[in-house]
């Protein structure tokens, strides 16, 4: 068994790959390859690009200290501001699980004809039943690696079938171009891609890891978080590709679960549909189970009850965060736009003051010792800075100023 000791070595990265290519990721890029074709393949290198480095810096603080990053935080800028850091992800988390939420009651009651609540409930439920079981983590690595596994499969066998213009793809991936109106789903992709708040909790995995194997022979190295992030970035490809390939030539606007899966038709035929909603209900229930598991965690942490995942605390916590999201869905059949307003608000001023806080631990010499980041990672932490701020101006000019 020691041969497979390296998949759960990667779980950190996995949780955090899985957690990102939630429902929204998934139409996100759906529409991106539906309008621009191959045009916007470069975004993906971008966004995941900068998504490792942060995630890299996570991992190395995580690594370097036996005290939580919000620890960490609180130590270096006060427990205040710590808090606030702390309860603003809380509060993003909870307000972007309605979604997540939906997400997985539209997949599988169009699958099976049913009604969506009823699933909605379900699926909620049997995520917080997960959080019982003895070993939370390590269920929760088993669980994202066989979802993630079930959409690498699914999209792989249809670009095979597709054989999309290699030239194109190349071209896609090496020319930056910015085609007319693409500028919106540019942003949405890199906000949904580059998510400081998963690169952030990687800090906490890495821990976490640490804790359940300190008396095992099995080592956490550095970068192994690396290689679900690859894998997320590699998701993100193989469906815009077959997005470019399928949707755009047939002139489809991505608005529906169904336009989306027409991209696996060559592949699937009639049970495309089908397939295409199993995928949806991968990326949603993984996005329920591993963004509440982020806002749980980081509010007892903020909280001073710690950031063990396997603390009944912090499982109650997490269990909020699916239950209101749960309720706030079956209520309105989706979030409704003032919390979408109100969580995107959140963020417009919490991810810049995360991405900062996590750049200046990982320079902490005094912090991070040996494990202080080098000269590549400065640079490359920096520019991914601007780029949240980026994001960050754009988001704001469009909910405030519009």
């Amino acid at each position: 068994m020691k041969h497979f000791n390296w998949i759960h070595t990667i779980g950190p990265g996995l949780i955090v790959g899985a957690l990102v290519f939630g429902p929204s990721k998934l139409t996100i890029t759906s529409k991106i390859g539906a309008n621009f074709g191959y045009n916007l393949l470069w975004i993906i290198i971008l966004a995941i690009f900068f998504m490792a480095i942060y995630t890299i810096i996570a991992e190395r603080i995580g690594l370097a200290n036996d005290e939580s990053l919000l620890t960490v935080i609180g130590r270096k800028w006060g427990r205040k501001f710590a808090t606030i850091v702390g309860t603003g992800i809380f509060l993003v988390c909870t307000s972007f699980q309605t979604g997540n939420s939906v997400g997985v009651g539209i997949a599988i009651g169009e699958l099976t004809n049913t009604n969506n609540n009823i699933w909605i409930i379900f699926f909620n439920a049997i995520g917080i039943a997960l959080l019982f079981f003895r070993n939370f983590y390590k269920i929760l690595e088993k669980v994202m690696i066989f979802l993630i596994g079930m959409m690498l499969l699914a999209f792989l066998f249809t670009l095979f079938e597709v054989k999309p213009n290699m030239s194109n793809v190349v071209s896609g991936f090496l020319i930056p171009r910015i085609p007319t109106g693409s500028m919106g789903l540019i942003i949405a992709f890199m906000a949904s891609c580059f998510s400081i708040v998963g690169a952030f909790y990687t800090s906490y995995l890495v821990q976490e890891r640490k804790r359940i194997n300190v008396n095992s022979d099995e080592k956490i190295s550095r970068n192994s978080s690396l290689t679900g992030i690859i894998v997320l970035g590699i998701l993100s490809a193989i469906l815009m590709i077959c997005a470019a390939a399928i949707l755009q030539p047939l002139g489809v606007e991505v608005k529906t679960a169904t336009d989306m899966s027409l991209a696996l038709r060559p592949a699937f035929g009639e049970a495309a549909s089908a397939v295409f909603l199993i995928g949806l209900f991968a990326a949603g229930f993984s996005s329920v189970v591993g963004n509440a598991t982020i806002g749980g965690t980081l509010m007892s942490d903020a909280l001073g009850f710690g950031s063990s995942i396997n603390s009944n605390k912090t499982k109650l916590l997490i269990a909020i965060v699916m239950i209101v999201g749960a309720v706030i869905a079956l209520l309105f059949g989706n979030a409704p736009l003032e919390l979408i307003v109100f969580a995107q608000s959140i963020t417009i001023f919490i991810v810049p003051i995360i991405g900062v806080a996590m750049f200046v631990i990982a320079n902490d010499k005094k912090v991070m010792k040996e494990d202080r980041i080098g000269y590549f990672l400065k640079a490359s932490g920096f520019l991914g800075l601007c780029i949240i701020i980026v994001l960050a101006i754009f988001n704001f000019i469009d909910i405030f100023l519009k």
